[in-house]
């Protein structure tokens, strides 16, 4: 296994410092620094970004992101045993790493980096979709993030990039392509893992558009495709008559059919029937 940096390899850091993956972390440790500085360069340049990370480890991606030369690193660990293998690495890149000793789904992120910024994560698995969501619905678009570029089991990953017609299709891919372009850009083994999950992963990279596709109100269309794929095997009119007493003349107004089912729906079908929704 090559080397990135001066700093030991992952195996000998995890030995070193004691760092077994703990399953109640949703932990999946990614020790080739091939595959680490790899999945850094799918973020693009980084060299004029700040860089948020989550559930950095033992630091593999860090050290990664930070040879590729990103211009300052914020990681979010919450297990604090992995503390002093990250202090090392802040100490082989003066300057440009700092951790915080946090709960990602409780710290404001953006307030601690400087634009343009950039997400690159291999999430923990526990929380990756729920933090996905919350970067995916901000207050105001553009969001924080210029790009996200974020490792999941692979199924799930699949559901981020699906188009209509198919069982992958759902919320996590109207959410994410309406205003942002999404590609699958790697895809790993679970050998490639310590302790090898019994998936395979995928790291999906998401570039924000500078305005959503279709226009809809945020709120709205989350509520819609909520409903919507919570009762995926029913018609429309039926799934989604909790939002609208006259659901079926909203449907048929915003140009779909009452006895289509979710998946069948396009994003702008979704994006018109919330605006349907919030019409008087």
């Amino acid at each position: 296994m090559s080397t990135i940096d001066e700093l030991p390899p992952l195996r000998e850091v995890i030995a070193t410092h004691g760092l077994s993956a703990r399953k109640a972390l949703g932990q999946n440790f990614l020790l080739d620094l091939n595959l680490t500085a790899k999945i850094a360069r799918v973020a693009g340049d980084l060299t004029e970004a700040d860089v948020l990370e989550v559930g950095p480890g033992p630091g593999g991606l860090t050290r990664g992101l930070l040879a590729e030369g990103a211009r300052r690193v914020v990681a979010i660990e919450k297990d604090a045993r992995c503390l002093p293998a990250l202090a090392d690495i802040a100490a082989a890149y003066p300057g440009r790493l700092d951790v915080l000793n946090e709960d990602a789904l409780q710290v404001d992120w953006a307030a601690e980096l400087k634009a343009p910024r950039k997400i690159v994560a291999n999430l923990p698995y526990n929380v990756g979709t729920e933090l996905l969501v919350r970067w995916l619905t901000p207050a105001t678009w553009p969001p924080p993030w210029e790009s996200l570029t974020l490792m999941f089991q692979r199924e799930v990953a699949e559901r981020i990039v699906a188009q209509p017609g198919g069982k992958a299709y759902g919320r996590l891919a109207v959410l994410a392509q309406w205003r942002a372009s999404a590609r699958i850009a790697m895809t790993l083994p679970p050998e490639a893992f310590t302790p090898p999950p019994k998936v395979r992963s995928a790291v999906v990279h998401l570039e924000a558009l500078p305005e959503p596709r279709f226009e809809a109100d945020a709120d709205t269309l989350s509520r819609v495709v909520k409903a919507a794929f919570a009762q995926r095997r029913k018609m429309l009119r039926a799934a989604l008559k909790g939002l609208s007493p006259d659901i079926e003349d909203r449907l048929q107004a915003a140009g779909l059919k009452p006895t289509d089912r979710a998946e069948q729906v396009p994003i702008e079908g979704f994006c018109a029937l919330a605006r349907e929704i919030t019409r008087p």
